[in-house]
């Protein structure tokens, strides 16, 4: 298990409205949430868009009810799967609301003049983040991102290789980031690598 510290891309943080934002994500399986969680018992501060979503989408129940005649998320998530005019649709719902209140957490937070994160999950995939330079990706091989997946969510392996399919590969998005955490073995690792790469951040 590795930390690794990649140049920096060449924009420049003199100009970058939130100098003290890092981005916090991977792919399905990697580990994200866990990383997460030990960031905060270091005290630092989290925004979490997956909770702002959960958010969003309770106050828009009504609308999506309409739109889509459900608001099970199981059967939401079979709606859209297949159908890419659909997915856009909901996403139109709930991604514009999602990025203003994740825009105005990070107001607050930058204010603070320390690091803080910014957990989105689909950064690579959505690209519609311009205002965060620094990215920490969580990494774990593909084949054990399956292995997870099934075993966490109780699905086969077809539905997991479909599931990461829609997403970024990891490699690609390791080449991206700015930091890497490797969490490709056992929680005590995956904290000494987190402590080390506080250290360094």
């Amino acid at each position: 298990m590795r930390i690794e510290n990649n140049e920096i891309s060449e924009k420049s943080s003199d100009f970058l409205k939130f100098k003290n934002a890092v981005v916090l994500t991977g792919g399905i399986g990697t580990g994200k949430s866990t990383v997460a969680s030990f960031l905060k018992m270091f005290g630092y501060k989290i925004i979490d868009a997956d909770e702002i979503s959960r958010q969003v989408f309770e106050e828009q129940k009504e609308k999506i009810e309409k739109i889509f005649g459900t608001v099970d998320r199981k059967e939401l998530r079979n709606i859209v799967f297949n159908d890419k005019e659909k997915l856009k649709t909901l996403e139109n719902i709930i991604l514009p609301e999602v990025r203003k209140r994740v825009i105005n957490f990070a107001e607050k937070y930058e204010k603070d003049g320390v690091k803080y994160f910014v957990d989105l999950p689909l950064y690579f995939e959505k690209q519609n983040y311009p205002e965060f330079s620094k990215v920490l990706v969580i990494y774990a091989p593909k084949e054990l991102q399956v292995k997870r997946v099934m075993q966490r969510d109780g699905v086969s392996e077809k539905e997991a290789r479909s599931i990461l399919n829609n997403q970024l590969d990891i490699e690609l998005k390791k080449q991206k980031a700015d930091f890497v955490i490797d969490n490709s073995k056992d929680l005590k690792h995956l904290q000494k690598e987190i402590e080390k790469f506080i250290k360094n951040l």
